[in-house]
């Protein structure tokens, strides 16, 4: 009798109210894992519909998959009765440490995610950012890759990119070309604007509308200088800018016109 006794106390005390806690565990942690799994699955439709970018796609469904996953894992203990106070303020601390180690990582991080969530740029735009100048490549959660004019790659750190200033020379459809051309005081004044305002006009790449200026914008000290500022598509800029300072020099040679230049005139005194 006394070792039935035993074994009926064992079971009334320990195995049946443990079994019970482990069961229940498991049962919480498994429907756990499928309700994490459709949360994060509906999530992620959300964010796919709002075309959001697919690398912050992922990289917010990653975190919010192991913080629902953190979640069930401490209710799942607690109900083994495990003290799980302790447990989350040890997971704060430790959060708090790798913070405060890894702060330039982090500040990359959440620079990469504002990147990615508003846009200034994408893949493909020319830019000017972070003390760099290039066609994006790639943007990812910590750094944004550049491919330079003369084909060089460059790596910067988003914290950089988003806490400068950027230029998109990609962000709008046209652009206005700013040259400057001078000529001297002797040269006929007239005659000078009508030949830019030829050169201009020849060149179909020229938009109509905005109608380009051509205008006197300063009198230097030794030259009259033209402001000549046409209307292109972002893509003929540079062609544009390079034809149009070549063709001024040549109709300028052509017609007699001169384009000062510094000059230094050095006076020798004559010798007694």
């Amino acid at each position: 009798m006394p070792e039935n006794i035993d074994i009926n106390l064992l079971w009334q005390a320990y195995i049946i109210p443990w079994g019970t806690r482990i069961v229940l565990a498991l049962v919480i942690f498994y429907i756990g894992r499928i309700v994490v799994a459709t949360v994060v699955g509906l999530i992620i439709k959300v964010m796919q519909a709002r075309r959001m970018d697919e690398v912050l796609v992922r990289f917010l469904s990653a975190i919010l998959r192991w913080l629902l996953l953190l979640f069930v894992i401490i209710a799942a203990l607690s109900q083994l009765g495990i003290d799980t106070t302790s447990m989350v303020a040890l997971l704060g601390a430790a959060g708090l440490a790798i913070g405060l180690s890894l702060q330039g990582s982090l500040s990359n991080l959440a620079a990469g995610v504002l990147l990615i969530t508003f846009r200034p740029f994408t893949k493909g735009d020319f830019v000017e950012a972070g003390k760099a100048m290039g066609v994006i490549e790639s943007i990812s959660i910590f750094t944004t890759t550049m491919t330079t004019p003369d084909n060089k790659e460059v790596i910067v750190p988003n914290s950089a990119i988003l806490s400068n200033n950027i230029t998109n020379y990609s962000a709008r459809s046209t652009r206005r070309v700013d040259m400057v051309f001078g000529v001297s005081y002797g040269d006929d004044l007239r005659q000078a604007k009508q030949l830019l305002q030829e050169i201009i006009a020849a060149d179909e790449r020229v938009l109509a509308e905005p109608e380009p200026n051509i205008v006197v914008g300063e009198l230097a000290d030794s030259s009259v200088n033209f402001l000549v500022r046409p209307w292109v598509n972002s893509a003929d800029y540079w062609g544009v800018f390079w034809d149009t300072t070549e063709a001024v020099k040549l109709k300028f040679d052509e017609a007699g016109l001169s384009i000062p230049f510094p000059q230094v005139d050095v006076n020798m005194p004559a010798k007694d």
